[in-house]
């Protein structure tokens, strides 16, 4: 699994999500395909973080969420 940020210049907001396949994912995001997303191409994949299973992918998600994405790379908790 995968947790990743994106960013739309379009919007300058980012976006914080998860999946198993992040190329496919991100195609999805700037075809307009993911409703929280639409209208905000092209998004920009800024990090991506590997995690053993989907559990562990919810709890990075939530904590960067709660963090802010700005403010988590800026902190450069990478590593987590």
């Amino acid at each position: 699994m995968v947790v990743y940020i994106l960013y739309s210049q379009k919007r300058s907001r980012y976006y914080i999500g998860q999946t198993s396949d992040i190329k496919k994912r991100l195609v999805k995001h700037n075809n307009g395909l993911v409703p929280s997303t639409k209208g905000g191409s092209p998004w920009q994949l800024i990090k991506y973080l590997e995690v053993a299973d989907r559990s562990e992918a919810l709890k990075l998600e939530k904590k960067i969420k709660k963090r802010g994405a700005k403010r988590f790379l800026e902190d450069n908790q990478f590593g987590v």
